[in-house]
């Protein structure tokens, strides 16, 4: 299957210098996907030349025709988007249909972006001088490293790509070793919608090493990573040397607050929207369920009645619902979490085993636990599986102060047909976002990035080509 692909350098597929590959894993058979390029050290220099002189070419193309080759990189997705799906699914495990909709919502990032691309808007400031005149404009920042993780392979390097090609810079990116087909057929997908040679490049293999070489080049000017908390921590010490831009999107733990105020029904509904997208492997996956105490036994007992329901099988059956966890190590955490919430005293009202029937594949049941406290394990330690802790609150204040007292600050989920407590929670909620009433928070046109060690910086919306250009302010005398 990779065999097509290799390194993408200066527009076109190469086969690693040494040769050298690595399996990849069908995460619901257990099989190997085929094997792909392993990038060696002068491979990445390569991409590295690579890009500086893509970046040349790029950052002269006018705009308008910057913008033209992002919308067809949109169209092109949308035009093969049954391909893009079928690698999701056999690589991360999702199902088709959610492996459509991500890359449905990749391409409407690559619109957005290219719209962008055209309002990169300067300023002229009103001199304080009469033969002066004073000019702010906003100029590319150089080569950009795009570090993109395996849950959502398509939709994070499309934010990152869409975003640096928008602003006129170019760009490596480095795949996860779990999901890199994914990201190699949007390569293909970016070179047939004209972009030049060299602006996007794709480097698979080692990640430790090829992002360390890449972070300590002088050719590399910023970062944009997705990825946990303590990697993300990492690269920034890294990234401090040589003073690089950063944008980290990192790990999350976020609250789901339930008032006495709501139907229960719709409520639980969008609460398994949410939770059980991909596995529950999302960064913005509600982790920490705070129900009021006069509606817990009702959420608890439709929770466990429509979980129940929910197919598990391959992705690639039109009727599956859940597929597998991502990887063997994936499983393993999840199984381990599940047995350490058990001796700390919460109680499972279903799932907390491999669903019987699947011989192989890295399959959990989807697991809903009562008697939870604010010290066990599982509040503290974000899951990313298809884990629902429950506890109860008594009042308004009190929910508010224990859903903040978590160093991660991501996303919030708030319900409640309480105009004032809607309000008043979503605004003091210490997360980049906040979904009220609804089970949806992450789309093209609005800012997605979190606050205290989830990092900073924003993929999204008007305000992220930002964190791709350099301000020049210009003191213009005109009479000298």
């Amino acid at each position: 299957m990779y065999e097509k692909f290799g390194q993408f350098i200066d527009g076109k597929w190469h086969k690693s210098e040494k040769g050298e590959t690595y399996d990849v894993i069908n995460p619901a058979t257990e099989e190997v996907l085929g094997k792909a390029s392993k990038a060696s050290e002068n491979d990445v220099n390569k991409a590295l030349k690579s890009a500086e002189k893509g970046l040349e070419v790029w950052r002269k193309t006018p705009p308008w025709e910057r913008a033209k080759i992002i919308r067809k990189i949109a169209d092109l997705m949308r035009e093969r988007s049954d391909v893009l799906a079928k690698w999701l699914t056999l690589e991360v495990g999702k199902p088709l249909t959610e492996a459509s909709g991500e890359v449905g919502g990749a391409a409407d990032i690559f619109e957005w972006n290219s719209e962008e691309t055209k309002r990169i808007y300067g300023q002229i400031v009103e001199s304080r001088f009469e033969n002066t005149r004073m000019y702010v404009k906003y100029d590319p920042v150089g080569v950009v490293a795009a570090l993109i993780p395996w849950n959502f392979p398509i939709i994070l390097a499309s934010r990152k790509i869409s975003t640096a090609l928008g602003a006129g810079c170019a760009v490596i990116c480095k795949p996860d070793v779990i999901t890199p087909g994914s990201v190699m057929e949007l390569m293909n997908i970016v070179r047939d919608a004209g972009v030049p040679p060299g602006v996007v490049n794709l480097l698979s293999g080692d990640p430790a090493g090829i992002s360390s070489q890449l972070i300590s080049s002088d050719i590399i000017k910023k970062i944009s990573i997705t990825g946990s908390t303590r990697v993300g921590k990492l690269i920034l010490k890294q990234a401090a040397d040589k003073v690089q831009r950063v944008t980290m999107e990192l790990s999350g733990h976020s609250p789901f607050i339930v008032f006495d105020d709501v139907d229960i029904n719709k409520v639980t509904d969008m609460a398994i929207t949410a939770k059980f997208r991909n596995n529950g492997q999302v960064c913005i996956s509600p982790n920490r369920f705070y129900v009021h105490e006069s509606k817990k036994d009702e959420f608890n007992n439709l929770m466990v009645t429509k979980t129940a329901k929910l197919k598990i099988g391959n992705g690639l059956d039109k009727d599956t619902v859940l597929g597998p966890l991502t990887t063997e190590k994936r499983l393993q955490e999840i199984e381990a979490l599940v047995e350490t919430t058990k001796k700390e005293g919460a109680k499972i009202l279903c799932g907390g085993r491999k669903p019987s029937g699947f011989n192989k594949g890295y399959y959990y049941e989807p697991t809903i636990f009562d008697d939870v406290k604010d010290d066990f394990t599982i509040m503290r330690q974000e899951p990313f599986g298809p884990l629902v802790p429950v506890l109860t609150f008594k009042n308004m204040e009190e929910v508010i102060k224990r859903a903040n007292d978590n160093d991660l600050g991501l996303a919030s989920y708030v319900y409640t047909n309480s105009l004032e407590k809607a309000h008043r929670v979503s605004e003091r909620m210490e997360t980049g976002t906040c979904a009220v009433n609804t089970p949806a928070v992450a789309f093209a046109e609005v800012p997605f990035g979190g606050m205290k060690q989830t990092g900073y910086g924003r993929e999204g919306g008007s305000m992220a080509i930002k964190d791709y250009l350099n301000v020049k302010y210009t003191h213009f005398g005109i009479n000298y």
